[in-house]
């Protein structure tokens, strides 16, 4: 299952933690992986290549973390999508993706 941990201040998402496997197909086949991947690329792209924000970003095997430095009501409208984009994959391939939202 893939957990994706969303951070929150004042209820809007400025973070994520994205990490393992949706589990829908194997590993090169998965279009739920596929999916989640593409559009994590896509916003964390976004927001560091064409806003220009010096975002905090970590990649390892696995798992992407991602943090605005600082709040961006451009960077938080897009992470917003991103929440949107992820709820709507879980509910129509239900148990592949568990979302969680943690306010700091």
């Amino acid at each position: 299952m893939i957990t994706a941990e969303f951070i929150t201040k004042q209820s809007k998402p400025y973070g994520f933690l994205i990490k393992g496997h949706a589990g829908y197909d194997d590993n090169g086949k998965d279009i739920v992986c596929a999916s989640v991947s593409s559009a994590v690329q896509l916003v964390a792209n976004t927001i560091t290549e064409v806003l220009k924000i010096k975002a905090e970003v970590k990649v390892l095997k696995d798992k992407i973390q991602f943090k605005l430095p600082y709040p961006d009501v451009n960077a938080v409208n897009i992470l917003e999508g991103l929440l949107l984009h992820l709820t709507v994959l879980s509910e129509d391939y239900e148990g592949t993706i568990k979302i969680t939202t943690s306010e700091v």
